[in-house]
Parts: C-alpha cells; structure tokens; sequence
C-alpha cells in the first residue's frame, strides 16, 4: 500500500491509526486501493470532522467511524470497525432499521432523541440518539452508501425523565397527612415511573424490637419473594441486608437473583439485578422510621446519576414522612391543647362557682363591720377593713369575669334580648365614671343622640361591654379625654369608646382580644389585671351578632368601635322577648368605679412625696408597687421599725433613689412604665447603686420564678401571699449584710487611699470588686439552700442546681484569677528586654487554636515590629485583644492585626501622644458586634461591660488590664466603634533605641 493511496486517512486520528493497519481485503470493501473516490473523499471528511460520524458501505454496510463515534460503540470497538452496521446495532433495528433501509433507497431521514437499547456493554442497555440517516452517491450516480452522524442524548433524557418522576411522586405523596396516604399515594401511580423504579418496598421498623413491617409493595407481583411480610434484624433466613440501613446509611444490593432466585418484574422481560436500600429519616429523629427497597432499571447500570436520583427520592420520601408525622404530632398537640382548653374553662367555670361562697361570706361580715360605729373609731383598724373589702369586692370582680367568659365559651349563656334604649342606658353608665375621671384632671365626653330605630340587647350584657371599655381606657388614659360616642348606619348602632391614652403597639392589636393576653411594658396606672375584660366585651358582642374592632396609634390614643344591627331578625327567636324585664346592676358598677377609684392612688400622694426623715436614726426602705393597698399594707408592716419611701413604678423608683438612696429596695416585678426587673437592671449596672439590696415581692410561684428573679441579680425572692415575720427577717438580713460589706469596702479604701489616689479606676476597686465577687457567692449560697429545702421535701431535682452552683463558682474563680493579674500589673519591678511582636501574637494565635476551628474565624496578621517590651504583659495585652475579637461576634470573626510608625509631628490629631516622639501604631480590627462610641472610654473601666453576660461571658476586667499594660510601657490605647460594624484599637507605643522599625514594604 503506497503512501499516495492511504494519503485521503492522513490525519485521521486514532481511528485513522486503526483504519490503515487492517486487512479491508478480508472485508467486502476490498483492498483500500481499490477503494472508489467517493469513498474516500466521504472516508476523509468523516475521519478529519470533531462530530460523531459513521458510514456504512455497500451491500454489506461496512461501517467506518471517527474519534467522536467511538465512545459510542462502548465495548464493541474495535471489533466493531469493518463490521456489517444491521449486525452490529442488531439490537437498535426494531427502531431505526426502516429509516436506514429508507437512506439506502435514496431518502435522507432525521431522528431527534430517539430511545433504543444498545448492547454495547454485555447488556441490553436504554440510550436515546439525535442522527441522520443520508445517502452518498458513488460514481455511478447511485447509492454507494450511508452518511450518519450522530449524538447521544442519553443524560439529557433520562435526567429530564427521572425529574419529572421526583417531581410527580413528591406532589402526589406531599398530599399525604398519614403514614397509610404515603403508601395508598406512591403505589397509585408506579405505572409512571416504573422504567427507572421498577419495583418499591416500603418497611417499618419497629423501635423496641427492631423488626420490620412491609407497609406496602410496588411491581412485585410476579415477584412474592423480594417482599416477606417481616424481616428480622441478623436473620439469616432474611435476604435483604439491614445493617447499613439500620445506622441510616444508603446500601446496594446486587445479584438479587442468586439472592432470590428467578423472578419476573416489569417493564423489561429481563429482571432487575440490583436494588437499593434507603433509609427513611424523619426530621428531629436519630434512628430510621422504616425504609424503601427500590429496584435499578436492568436496562441502566448504575452510575453517579443513577446514584443520585436514588439519593434524591430518599429525601423525597424522608420529607413526605417528616412532614406526615410534623402533622400527625401537630393534629395531637391540637387535640391536646383542646382539651386543656375545654378542661381550663371547666376548670375556671367550677373554681368560680366555689369562690362566689367564700367571697360572700367575707364580704357580708366586712360590710357590717365598716358600719359598726366602734370600728369607725379606730382609724388603724377602719383603714385595715377597708382596704381587705375592697380587695375582696375586686377578687369578686375577677371571679365574676372569669365565670361570664367561661360560660360564654361552653354556650351556657343564655342572653335575654329586649327593645332598649340605647342612647338613655349607654349614657347613664358613661355618666357613672364621669366623677372619677374629673377628679384625675381629664374630661369624659358622652355623645349619645336618640336611634331612629329600635335596638335589642341583653342590657347586663351591654352593661358590661361599657363598664369595661371605660374602665380599660381609664386604666390607659393619664391625660386628655375619654369619649363615648353612640351614632348609627342605615343597618346598625355604632358605639365608640376613644381615649386619648397611651395607645397600643401595631403588633399587638391582632392580640388584643385573645384570653388572658397584656400588652408588656404598657404604660397605664397600674399592671395589674386578669388579661379578660377585653376577650369578654368580644364574646358578649358576637352574642348580638355584632362585631367589635379597634384602631390605635402609640403615643396619641386608642378607638374600640362596637356594631349591633338594628332590629331582631339576627337574633335568636327563644332569646328575644318584647316585655322589658328590669335588671339591677348596681353591685357591677359599684365594683368598677371602686377598682377605677382605686387606681387615682397610683399617683405618688403628698404623703409618699415627702423626703423621709432620717433624725430617727431608722433605716429607709424604699417600698415599690403599683397596687395602693399593697403600697399601704407594707408601710404599715415595716413603719415599727424602718422609715418607708413609696414608688409606684421602677421610673418613679429610680427618680427616688437618686434623691435619696435606701438601705433596701422592696420592688414587685409586673409594674407599668418599669417593671421591677427593669429597675433591677438599673439599680445593678450603676456603680452607685449597684450595692443597694433588692428584694422581689412576686405572685408568681415556684422554684423556677424564684431561680428566675435571683438569676437576674436579685439579693432575695419572696412569693405573695407571704409571712410578715419572714419579710422582716429577709430585710433585716439583707440591710445587715450591706453594711458589713459596705464598713470592709470603706475600711479597705482608707487603707490603700494613698495607693488609689493615681489612679481614678481603682478609686472603686475595692467598692465594685466587693460586689461583684459578692453576687456569685450568694448564687452559690441560695441555690444550695434550694437543693437542702427540696431534698428535705423529698421533691429533690439536683442536675439543674448543681450545674449552677458550678457555674458560679467558676466565675467567681475566673474573677479572683484575672483580679491577681491586674494586681501584678501594678508591681514595676518587672525589667524590658528586647520583644518580638510577630512571635507574642503566633503565640496567641496558637493558644486560640481551638476557638478559632471552632468559629471558623479568620486573623490575618501583618509584619508586626520588635520592640523593648516586658514579654508577659505583651502577651496578657494580645490575649485579651483576640480573645474579645473572637467573643464579641455573631457571624464568623475576621481580625486584622497590622502595625505601622508615625514619626514626630504627624501624629498632632492623636490626643496624648507626645510630640517629639516616634510611635509603633498597631491595630486590632474585627468585624464583631461592635458599640456606641460614646461608651468608648467606659470599655477600659474595671468591671464595666456594655453586654449582658448571659449573651457574653467576661467580668468587665480584661480591656482595663490592656490599658494598664499600654502605660506601664509609657504608650497609649485607645478605640473606634460602631454598633454592628465591629471595633478597631490603636495601640500606640514609643520608639525606643535598639528596637526595630516597621519595615514599611511589608505594610
């Protein structure tokens, strides 16, 4: 063969390689001498084309391919270069042999994405084509032969499809609500995805014995064996292996038939050789529900992408399963709640039923007493019954509130519907608070015009609606006007209440008539209350079929506007009586003017106005509350033996203290304006108060309420009702501790007040220092009485308690520890030497090692100068520099360490650098939380943190050991801030002689 007759297969790649080193004379081609021109020419063209290409020659169709066609052959190339086409692709013909034989007789064809199975690989395997069947003339002006390129689009297309099957199976079971839904839902429609699941087992797994229970079976119907109804955990006789499954991993499974024998499964006459096991995982649980044995296509080995759609249809199946049971747990949580709530207002509807006879029984006595004529003259004793009469005619109240709403809920309220006056009824009652609310220095308008048509109501009803939007816009109202307001529609009444109160935030006006719902931190004259009269006026006014709504603006005032439809069509029949039927409700209105009467006192009286007189020599105790008779009742208790300051709220409070500190704070905890933790959170985070003992008076119950309150800084927690003998215990206690704290922190002071006098932080030191390794001791003391208490009752649960004892003895080392440390910082002794920076924060670094993986934080740092520096504080300075980059964050931290030199005279803007000097600047940056940089020179005070340390531990000493340790090396720090835009310090140190410079290349 000469070189001028294989020239037309020059370039012809690895094919071409292939092509010139066969026998063609063994073929029906013949020798490639003998080789027509049109042959060759198309030969050359489909050897030097990138695009798959064959052609097929002949009678015989003798197939010749490029590079491109090959990795379409799989496992027939090489054999299959110079092979007969029909009986190569044997198996294709069912689907392109009437479209070749159709290219052969003259006609070119075009196929897009056409399915066929290819044995390529030793099996019949699915693959789709894009090709072309085109005719090529040979030099007699016939068909020599077959053009046909070709692409495979087997990936595209069985990605598409298997899609679309994820997609259609997770819309149909994602309907499902049961476990049962699942199963009736995915076997529904496996007819549309059996090609790539040709058979789906669904197992449970029980949790005790470990057993698995076949749910339902899916195109296995010729195929019995691959389903038992049970499989048992290292059962021998089980076929499919659990192991994998059980730990929550994916496993497949081959050779299925030497595991089980011969079986039939659709869509092919060949069976499935493999499956895979899927665990079912629902969200929030560590061990499998059940899991899925789905079948491989046995026309598709597996592949990655085959792999993934089976991981995919895990989570299709893992999320339709956590989301039944997320509903099945929801629908339980629902039924238990209803039943809680029916149990509830049964519960409220029996208790109040049982309360109305105590209540009786207390209020007739009371009442006679209050008018028997020798109590009249005994002021202490009248004042006494007075006050418990009218606690009780509002423990009445509340009873009776309670009562209406519970039978409201059950529908046990039988409404008794007239013709009234609604006009001449609404007026009357606003009338009623018309003195009060004169005598609080507002005015009450009532604009209420005659209706021009007739309107039924139950008038008890009706009477509390009005009783009860007042008496809320009393409460609310400090100033201004309150208004009642009666007009009409062509259909309806309209009452409106509008005050010029407080008002509510947005947020909250959705809420404002759920069961027992307060808006916190509302600022009124008093917070106390049930949290009902609002939920009642809405369930009295859906008993006249009316509709209640309300619109509020903060700052300016608040609107409750009422629709009753005129007439009696709306109402029911057996309800509605013409005949007026007379109703006293005195006693209801006698008992809401008493508790709005009852709130005037909550302003401070002349009488609590007064500076206490100290010339007795009694302690103050300062008594705060926003109840009045509690406020008197307590006054009266400790007058014996302390002098008493009063305060309604904690703002009121503090306005005191600042006047006048008390030896004690005796504080309730739900107060208007400021509750009494907010007062807590004041009283503690001021140096000068921060001594003052507090005692929480709470209602609320219970070891947690009490761990709650001293948690949060409290010195002692007493639950109302309480022993008078134990308050006067607990404050006498608490008085006695402070001042023999206060006689060691004054003694301490005068000791070291020569030391102390340079130096304004540690003017405190002893003061502050005193407290605050004080307050994790009484942790220490308090919870440890808990623990004794409850192990004496017999109700002893230690984990809780012990965890915080340790945690408070923790701190109160850490605190002792660091505190040791910033007393070596004052001791001078300590010489210089010559220190390289880079190698002090490596050193940091490295002990941040931990911290850092963990947050996943990132410090870069630049080259840092050597300088002559006591090496310890050097190191103290950056540990405590990283360590807050490295806490003060919410996101990963990100810090930069870099150094720089500012020369003499450039640094005049720097308050506190010395002129003639050079300095090292180095700067610390993070991208933490950051903080006002009013607070900027606050941060380097001893124990003083801008966070609260339940966010962020630290004891307020570690930025003031930073400055300290600048000083002491005659330098400065100093730094910038912005609330969540992180912090930057300067660090300024001198240039001294025979130290290094900041190489300004490296900078």
């Amino acid at each position: 063969m000469t070189e001028n007759t294989t020239q037309f297969l020059s370039g012809g790649g690895e094919m071409g390689k292939l092509i010139r080193s066969m026998d063609w004379s063994q073929t029906a081609l013949g020798p490639i001498e003998t080789w027509p021109q049109s042959l060759r020419t198309t030969v050359s063209l489909c050897l030097s084309s990138t695009f798959p290409i064959l052609i097929a020659w002949g009678p015989e169709t003798i197939q010749i391919y490029n590079d491109s066609y090959r990795p379409i052959c799989g496992a027939k190339h090489p054999a299959s270069m110079g092979q007969n086409f029909r009986i190569c692709w044997e198996t294709a013909l069912p689907v392109v042999g009437d479209a070749f034989t159709r290219g052969q007789e003259g006609e070119g064809t075009y196929i897009k994405d056409q399915r066929m199975f290819l044995d390529r690989y030793g099996y019949l395997e699915e693959a789709f084509m894009t090709f072309s069947f085109a005719p090529i003339r040979d030099e007699s002006g016939g068909v020599g032969g077959i053009f046909h390129p070709i692409t495979e689009t087997t990936e595209k297309m069985l990605s598409a499809r298997r899609t679309q099957v994820l997609r259609d199976l997770a819309a149909q079971i994602g309907k499902a609500q049961t476990v049962d839904d699942i199963c009736t839902l995915a076997g529904a429609h496996h007819e549309d995805y059996v090609t790539d699941l040709p058979f789906l087992l669904l197992y449970k797994i029980n949790a005790d014995s470990g057993e698995s229970t076949l749910m339902t079976s899916m195109g296995v119907e010729k195929a019995p064996m691959l389903a038992p109804e049970t499989i048992t955990p290292d059962n021998d006789h089980d076929k499919w292996p659990l192991r994998s499954v059980l730990e929550g991993r994916i496993q497949q499974v081959d050779e299925l038939g030497n595991i089980f024998g011969q079986f039939e499964c659709a869509p092919y006459p060949q069976a499935p050789g493999t499956a895979m096991l899927l665990p079912i995982q629902i969200s929030g649980q560590e061990t499998p529900f059940g899991f899925l044995v789905a079948g491989v296509s046995a026309c598709r080995a597996m592949d990655p992408a085959y792999l993934n759609f089976y991981e995919l249809l895990n989570n299709t199946f893992n999320t339709a399963f956590s989301n039944v049971y997320a509903y099945e747990q929801e629908q339980k949580r629902a039924a238990a709640l209803a039943e809680i709530d029916r149990a509830k207002t049964a519960f409220f509807s029996n208790v109040s039923h049982e309360f109305r006879t105590p209540l009786t029984l207390m209020l007739g006595p009371l009442e006679e007493l209050l008018q028997h004529d020798a109590i009249k003259e005994e002021p202490a004793v009248l004042d006494n019954i007075a006050s418990t009469h009218r606690n009780a005619q509002r423990l009445l109240k509340l009873v009776n509130n309670l009562l209406d709403y519970s039978r409201v809920e059950v529908g046990r309220v039988q409404a008794f519907f007239q013709p009234v006056n609604l006009s001449q009824l609404t007026a009357d009652l606003s009338s009623s608070f018309r003195a009060i609310i004169e005598k609080a220095g507002m005015q009450l308008h009532v604009e209420c015009p005659p209706m021009s048509k007739q309107v039924y109501a139950d008038q008890e009803m009706w009477e509390k609606i009005i009783l009860n939007l007042l008496s809320n816009a009393f409460k609310y109202t400090m100033e201004g006007a309150i208004t009642v307001r009666l007009s009409e529609s062509a259909t309806e009444a309209i009452l409106q209440v509008e005050d010029t109160g407080t008002g509510i935030p947005a947020k909250e006006l959705p809420h404002m008539f759920e069961r027992f719902h307060r808006v916190e931190q509302a600022v009124g004259r008093t917070h106390e209350g049930s949290g009902i009269g609002l939920s009642l006026v809405h369930e009295l006014v859906k008993l006249h079929n009316g509709d209640i709504s309300i619109e509020s603006e903060l700052g300016k005032g608040t609107c409750f506007t009422i629709r009753i439809p005129f007439g009696r069509s709306h109402l029911p029949a057996a309800q509605v009586s013409e005949k007026e039927k007379q109703i006293d409700t005195n006693f209801l209105k006698k008992a809401f003017l008493q508790e709005a009467a009852s709130l005037l006192d909550n302003s401070p009286s002349k009488a609590e106005e007064f500076a206490p007189d100290l010339s007795d020599g009694k302690d103050v105790v300062l008594v705060v509350d926003d109840n009045t008779d509690m406020r008197q009742y307590l006054t009266r208790l400790l007058e014996p033996y302390y002098t008493v300051q009063t305060a309604t709220n904690g703002q009121d409070a503090l306005h005191k203290i600042r006047q006048q500190p008390p030896a004690l704070v005796l504080s309730d905890i739900m107060m208007p304006v400021m509750d009494g933790k907010g007062l807590l959170q004041r009283l503690k985070g001021d140096v000068h108060t921060m001594t003052i003992p507090l005692i929480f008076l709470s209602a609320r119950a219970g070891n947690e309420a009490r761990v709650d309150g001293l948690e949060d800084g409290a010195d002692d927690y007493l639950v109302k009702p309480f022993s008078a003998k134990e308050l006067l215990t607990k404050i006498k206690t608490q008085i006695g501790v402070a001042r023999t704290l206060s006689k060691r922190t004054s003694d301490l002071k005068s000791a070291n007040e020569e030391l102390l006098r340079s130096n304004q932080q540690l003017r405190d030191f002893a003061h502050i220092s005193s407290h605050d390794l004080q307050e994790p001791l009484r942790k220490i003391q308090i919870f440890a009485d808990i623990l004794i208490k409850q192990s004496q009752e017999g109700t002893i649960a230690p984990d809780k308690y012990l965890e915080k004892i340790v945690a408070s003895a923790n701190r109160m080392s850490t605190l002792i520890n660091d505190l040791l440390h910033f007393s070596k910082l004052n001791i001078t002794s300590a010489h210089t030497e010559v220190t390289d920076l880079n190698t002090i924060v490596q050193q940091v670094i490295n002990d941040f090692e931990l911290v850092i993986r963990n947050r996943q934080a990132v410090i870069n740092v630049s080259h840092l100068p050597v300088i002559k520096a006591i090496p310890v504080q050097m190191n103290q300075l950056f540990f405590n520099l990283l360590s807050n980059a490295l806490k003060f964050s919410t996101t990963a931290p990100v810090i930069h360490v870099t150094a720089n030199v500012i020369t003499a005279g450039t640094h005049n803007n720097i308050r506190g650098l010395l002129k003639n000097v050079d300095y090292h600047e180095i700067v610390v940056k993070d991208n933490g939380i950051g903080f006002d940089q009013q607070y900027a020179e606050r941060i380097f005070t001893i124990f003083q943190r801008l966070v609260k340390q339940t966010h962020y531990e630290g004891n307020g000493i570690g930025l003031t050991m930073c400055r300290k340790i600048v000083e002491n090396h005659e330098g400065m720090i100093n730094v910038t801030s912005k609330p969540g835009a992180g912090s930057s310090f300067s660090i300024y140190l001198p240039v001294l002689d025979g130290t290094a410079a900041v190489d300004p290349v490296q900078n």
